[in-house]
């Protein structure tokens, strides 16, 4: 059974699609890591005229001991990421990676931008989980002050807006909803009710494709 869950920054799609893996007992791939780790690669060089062959070349170079969810946790690596993310290339050396996660045995659940519309577009399961701006801003900075960082609300509502943009107009991503997603808005739901709609979801996704004959993945 594979999982494609998609959706913005703060939106809670990635504390969802981890709920969802220890739930359904599958194996989770946070993508933007992949994106934000080349980004801090070239966090020094975004300027040089060179950056696509040098985002490029950091992709192709990736390996796990760079996929620390913690490390990358900052809002100029983010940045950074969306940047890097816009260039096809960069994309598609990344694309074969998140691919064979998902085949694994058993399947697995992936959370990014473009899992149900490009990286697996066969998902049993898709969802797309939002939330208004303000509310995010609100959820990053509660996070960043948890971790002792200080921040500030309206600086992290136009990173989000400007990210939100980047994102939609990125011409080598497809930050949209795909064909078959379900669409979760989180704004007014906590993370029980948000987690309890998304496994009703894929229950009833599963239910209905096991009733014509489906075989889970």
């Amino acid at each position: 059974m594979i999982i494609a869950i998609d959706g913005p920054a703060a939106s809670g799609k990635g504390t969802i699609a981890r709920a969802l893996a220890k739930h359904y007992g599958l194996a989770h791939l946070d993508t933007g890591l992949l994106y934000r780790a080349v980004g801090r690669a070239v966090l020094n060089q975004l300027e040089n005229d060179n950056l696509e062959q040098l985002a490029l070349k950091a992709a192709e170079e990736l390996d796990e001991s760079q996929i620390d969810g913690a490390a990358l946790d900052s809002t100029e690596i983010a940045m950074a990421a969306s940047k890097v993310a816009r260039f096809e290339p960069v994309r598609v050396a990344l694309r074969q990676y998140q691919r064979e996660f998902a085949d694994q045995p058993g399947g697995a659940v992936l959370d990014g931008r473009d899992i149900g519309t490009r990286i697996c577009p066969d998902a049993e399961t898709k969802l797309f989980i939002t939330a208004e701006p303000e509310v995010r801003a609100a959820r990053r900075v509660a996070q960043f002050k948890a971790q002792g960082i200080d921040t500030v609300y309206d600086e992290i509502l136009a990173q989000i807006v400007t990210r939100d943009k980047n994102d939609r107009q990125n011409p080598a991503g497809a930050f949209y909803l795909a064909d078959g997603a379900h669409l979760i808005d989180t704004s007014q739901l906590d993370i029980e009710a948000a987690l309890r709609q998304a496994i009703a979801i894929v229950d009833g996704t599963v239910e209905h494709k096991m009733g014509r004959g489906a075989s889970p993945k």
